[in-house]
């Protein structure tokens, strides 16, 4: 087959033909038709030859070129595609180096491999051009809702047409109990678009948190406008899920317009999920406010909050434990991923019982060690003495106040309980040197005899040792295994080391060894410093 008069026009329709049936720029397609016959020119007058292809877009009429690049003389290494700056004053009167020569060669003919190949090489160039513009067209609408068509169902997967293209619904994205027919309508979040091998694939989703809030925000004009913002999300889809709003108008009230006149916006959200029943609460920056309209319809007695383990504790009444926590820990479980805290739910009961437990040891505490009676050790408590240390280094004033005390019993408490620390302290490091304990740990300011001991008998001897632990390894952490939070003990964490001391401890010890540079902690803190100036300003 040669490209003649007679159906050069019938490369443009062709062209032209593709290019609509694929929605792709019809330039893309006579690019690849060029780039086509330019192999199969190759194979016809020789690899080694730079030979390329011109398509006018107005005529159809295919020009071949062969490209020949002036080179100097000592970088001649392909003839076919190469030539001097001597051999080319030929062809030009005045060549550089870098020059091109051109030289038009008759049209190939393309027997039955040439243009089967020829074919192929179209096709992968559409299949590319589709791609891209499959990609540019849904990259920018990841997060936002779209609807769709199923077309067919594959080992529990919806393929869905959303028009110039198609998108996936994975099974475990799908409402548990929904299940579809080719044809039916469909509504879905984009959760994510990315570049594969096989094309852009638009991955979608009904279980998404996002799926929900983006369907308020349709439904709930004020969202839309920004007057209210949808702060959390946590959802068991298909059965319940929460939703925390905010209103930044005083004169709205951002759970009933979420509602609706007679709860029209919210039913219609519950229609679309396959009435998954939402509970709307109104968002707090107190997180133990919050957190009792997150366990709503529960009731909460008293909330008790740990900031450095991320963690919370709730009372309820006895008969409202099941509540609380709902059927198979639902209300908890959504009420926690809605906070972003680890709760702890206990009854009256039990946190009475807790109480009880913990104001007995410390009775015993003292009993045992500052040999009071029950009675006395019971006052201290009363008092708020939790430990030896707060008895033996208080200010005396404070022992005062305990009704009975006077200047001397309180003199001679105080001097039993230095006593106690000190005998307790001649142990510990008895102990730690008989485990290889150094003196630069005994020395480092910050460190009792205590934790010497606790840090030696987990194998830190040293300074260096010490200066190599993470601030984690000392103060305990939280780490996420498998969605849980799981924790981490650290080496000090008994004896009340936070994280910020922790890292304060390690960097000091770096300092000493020389391995840090304190002029450059102080240049990194002045950057950080500068960073947070930027970003006020802004």
């Amino acid at each position: 087959m040669a490209i003649t008069s007679a159906n050069q026009l019938e490369l443009l329709q062709t062209a032209e033909a593709v290019a609509r049936e694929k929605m792709i720029d019809p330039s893309l397609v006579i690019e690849a038709m060029e780039e086509s016959l330019a192999r199969a020119a190759k194979s016809r007058y020789g690899s080694e030859m730079d030979i390329r292809v011109s398509i006018d877009r107005k005529t159809g009429r295919a020009t071949f070129m062969r490209i020949r690049t002036v080179v100097a003389d000592e970088e001649l290494e392909n003839y076919q595609a190469e030539l001097t700056v001597e051999q080319a004053k030929q062809y030009i009167a005045d060549p550089e180096v870098g020059s091109e020569i051109k030289d038009e060669v008759p049209p190939v003919e393309l027997g039955r491999i040439a243009a089967q190949s020829a074919k192929q090489v179209i096709l992968q160039k559409v299949r590319e051009a589709e791609r891209d513009r499959q990609y540019d067209e849904f990259k920018d609408r990841a997060n936002t809702i779209i609807n769709g068509v199923v077309k067919r169902e594959e080992y529990g997967n919806v393929i869905v047409d959303i028009g110039r293209g198609e998108g996936i619904l994975r099974r475990n994205e799908k409402i548990g109990r929904e299940s579809y027919r080719p044809n039916d309508r469909i509504r879905c979040y984009i959760k994510d678009v990315r570049r594969e091998a096989r094309g852009p694939q638009v991955f979608l989703s009904r279980t998404a948190p996002e799926f929900m809030a983006e369907l308020f925000k349709m439904e709930v004009p004020e969202i839309y406008e920004g007057v209210i913002e949808i702060k959390a999300v946590s959802r068991d889809p298909g059965s319940r899920a929460k939703i925390a709003v905010i209103s930044y108008d005083n004169s709205i009230d951002p759970v009933g317009a979420c509602v609706g006149m007679r709860g029209s916006r919210v039913q219609a959200v519950v229609n679309e999920l396959q009435g998954e029943k939402v509970d709307i609460i109104p968002w707090n920056e107190d997180a133990p406010t919050f957190l009792v309209n997150a366990l709503q319809p529960a009731e909460v007695s008293k909330v008790v909050l740990d900031d450095d383990a991320g963690k919370i504790e709730v009372v309820v009444p006895d008969e409202q434990l099941s509540l609380a926590i709902g059927r198979r820990g639902q209300n908890v479980r959504l009420a926690s991923q809605l906070t972003s805290l680890d709760i702890d739910i206990m009854t009256e009961s039990e946190e009475s019982e807790r109480r009880q437990a913990e104001f007995a040891a410390r009775t015993q505490l003292f009993i045992d060690n500052l040999d009071l009676d029950e009675f006395f050790a019971q006052l201290l408590v009363s008092e708020g003495f939790t430990n030896l240390e707060e008895v033996a280094y208080v200010e005396l004033d404070e022992l005062l106040v305990i009704d009975g005390v006077d200047e001397a019993t309180a003199g001679e408490l105080q001097a039993r309980a230095r006593d106690v620390l000190e005998a307790a302290n001649t142990k510990a490091i008895e102990n730690a040197r008989a485990l290889g304990a150094d003196d630069s740990l005994f020395d480092f300011d910050g460190l009792t005899p205590q934790m010497v001991e606790a840090l030696a008998e987990d194998g830190v001897k040293t300074l260096e040792d010490f200066a190599t632990c993470a601030d984690w390894e000392l103060a305990g952490g939280w780490t996420v295994v498998d969605g849980e939070r799981v924790k981490d003990d650290g080496l000090l964490e008994k004896f009340a080391v936070s994280l910020e001391d922790a890292q304060a401890f390690v960097m000091t010890a770096r300092i000493q060894l020389g391995w840090v540079d304190p002029a450059d902690l102080a240049s990194e803190d002045e950057q950080e410093a500068d960073a947070d100036a930027s970003e006020e300003q802004a």
